[in-house]
């Protein structure tokens, strides 16, 4: 049983994770990964040869909560494009579930490095405002499933819910920005759902992990993260639309920028 103390941080972290699922229409994973291997340590299994993997599938899992309640307050907005979310979650799904089955087969140090080099040129250009050509729109259907494919493989090998990746190709497509938070909150959902299932499945036949394991997802860590990002999900919605665009950009590329950093220090750690 967790002391309330652990209790307690887990529920700080969930609040902070839902709320910046709504601001920003990603997953929060970015937040949840790092304190579900908190506890996994405190419960003495951190070292366990698949903590990583538990981490990953947990995080999908609590994505699962946040971000339905994040795309239901975009919904009400009227924020969300429908058209787009149907033509690219296909791809999206069959990436995560790609994803979830070749993970451990993966070089991790190399995709690691790669993902972290690729957020910070995205970051730098959010943050200078570069503006991609007017004529510029969403490419044909078989093009935003391979887009939609890419997305959801590299959110299943990291743990995100693709709204880091999602949210700039939709600016680049000309998406206004409220729009693409919204509509990136819609793809989210359907990437949380699929990525749950694989590490679920793919976790099933793994011998010794630990007591409260469904899979690669730990759930004594999803349901008091749940409750604390399903209440804070629509209050970082709410916050997002109050901002003007230009601002709400700016803090997405510092955002983006503080997720490269945490991820450059984890791998110097």
């Amino acid at each position: 049983m967790w002391s309330w103390d652990i209790i307690l941080a887990l529920l700080a972290v969930g609040s902070a994770a839902g709320f910046i699922a709504g601001l920003f229409g990603v997953g929060g994973g970015t937040l949840i990964v790092p304190v579900v291997l908190w506890a996994l340590q405190l419960q003495g299994i951190g070292s366990h040869p698949y903590a990583q993997h538990l981490a990953i599938g947990t995080s999908f899992a609590v994505m699962v909560f946040t971000t339905f309640s994040s795309m239901y307050a975009q919904h009400k907005k009227h924020a969300i494009d429908w058209a787009t979310v149907r033509r690219m979650t296909p791809g999206m799904i069959l990436g995560v579930l790609l994803g979830a089955v070749t993970a451990k087969y993966m070089p991790t140090l190399a995709l690691q490095v790669f993902f972290i080099a690729f957020l910070a040129f995205i970051a730098v250009k959010t943050l200078r405002d570069s503006k991609p050509k007017p004529s510029r729109t969403l490419p044909a259907l078989h093009g935003l499933t391979a887009v939609g494919t890419l997305f959801g493989a590299a959110s299943s090998w990291v743990g995100i819910g693709g709204g880091s990746l999602s949210v700039p190709f939709l600016l680049y497509c000309n998406f206004p920005a409220h729009r693409a938070i919204g509509t990136s909150s819609g793809l989210a959902w359907p990437i949380a759902i699929a990525g749950t299932i694989g590490y679920f499945a793919n976790g099933l036949h793994v011998a010794h992990l630990p007591e409260g394991a469904a899979g690669f997802i730990y759930l004594p860590a999803v349901a008091i993260l749940s409750v604390a990002t399903i209440l804070f999900a629509p209050l970082g919605v709410k916050t997002a639309h109050k901002l003007p665009a230009r601002k709400l950009k700016i803090a997405f590329g510092i955002m983006l920028l503080l997720i490269a950093a945490k991820m450059a220090w984890n791998l110097i750690h």
